[in-house]
């Protein structure tokens, strides 16, 4: 049986906390005294890729989904989405008309969120809360499943609320973004929901909300996101029609370069700003270029949130 938590001496400078209770997945890792957390030194790069400022920017949903954004934070927000033209504002459903009034002419979408962040809703209520987003001018709606029926095995319930939903969501012109939560779930399962999420043919399957905070031994709360282990892994077992969208801890524009290199599509970042200002300074423009790939420095600081 996998162990409750990681070892921890001390000598470390500051415990990462980022356990897992005993019915989720073991972290791959262990502590260090840079406040940092070891990833699996498995997943390799390209040294280089192709890319350029326009390819980035279309990676990225910026968030603005943090439960203490005032109508102003989210203004703030939408004028970075529409000042670098990312691929859409990702907002809560009571946003939607401002966001929309904000990047009307911008070429930027309006992405709510729905049965967000813990996935509990009735899929009765998450339906109709899709289908309000969408007609109200959500062009991508990302969904999180049920995670405790994922975690019973009850793949006919999971499959059954994805199936309405997406339903709902194209039926209103939009695309369906279904989010897993990857912190609370084996591997065994992650697969399974890709498995699921092909055969009903979903525009992109998600790792994280980037709010599944997970409680510690001491009892604080942290959480993992993204790993290039858990997106190398939802690659492989989607259909390759299926786009892979990364939440929870792509913070720099290496983060952003090693991820595309793996086959992510999009990603989910409150640092928007910050990565593109790095890759214009990087010499990244309107032509593609040949960027380097950086590999992780063996570690990654996650903080929580995105």
């Amino acid at each position: 049986m996998k162990p409750k938590y990681p070892t921890y001496h001390p000598s470390h400078q500051f415990l990462c906390l980022i356990f897992k209770s005993a019915n989720s997945k073991q972290l791959s890792s262990r502590i260090s005294g840079s406040q940092s957390i070891v990833m699996s030194a498995s997943t390799s790069f390209p040294s280089t890729i192709s890319v350029s400022l326009s390819d980035l920017a279309k990676m990225i949903d910026h968030s603005l989904l943090h439960p203490t954004m005032t109508d102003a934070d989210v203004a703030s927000g939408l004028a970075i989405a529409a000042k670098y033209k990312v691929a859409t504002a990702c907002v809560k459903p009571y946003s939607i008309a401002q966001a929309l009034t904000a990047l009307q002419g911008t070429g930027v979408l309006v992405c709510p969120v729905i049965g967000f962040p813990a996935g509990n809703s009735t899929i009765e209520v998450k339906v109709f809360e899709a289908t309000k987003a969408a007609q109200a001018g959500g062009k991508e709606i990302d969904m999180v499943i049920n995670i405790g029926k994922a975690l019973s095995g009850d793949w006919e319930y999971i499959a059954t609320e994805i199936q309405e939903i997406n339903s709902a969501v194209v039926a209103n012109r939009a695309i369906l973004k279904v989010i897993f939560e990857n912190d609370y779930l084996e591997s065994e399962v992650i697969v399974k929901l890709c498995k699921i999420c092909s055969d009903i043919g979903v525009a992109f399957v998600k790792t994280s909300t980037g709010y599944g905070f997970v409680k510690q031994k001491s009892g604080q709360y942290n959480y993992q996101g993204a790993t290039l282990p858990d997106l190398r892994l939802m690659r492989e077992n989607s259909k390759k029609e299926v786009q892979i969208k990364a939440a929870g801890g792509i913070r720099s524009l290496d983060d952003l370069l090693r991820v595309r290199s793996l086959g992510v599509t999009r990603v989910g970042a409150t640092a928007t700003e910050a990565i593109l200002e790095k890759a214009i300074k990087r010499g990244i423009g309107e032509e593609r270029v040949e960027v380097k790939v950086l590999p992780p420095n063996d570690a990654v600081t996650l903080n929580g949130g995105y």
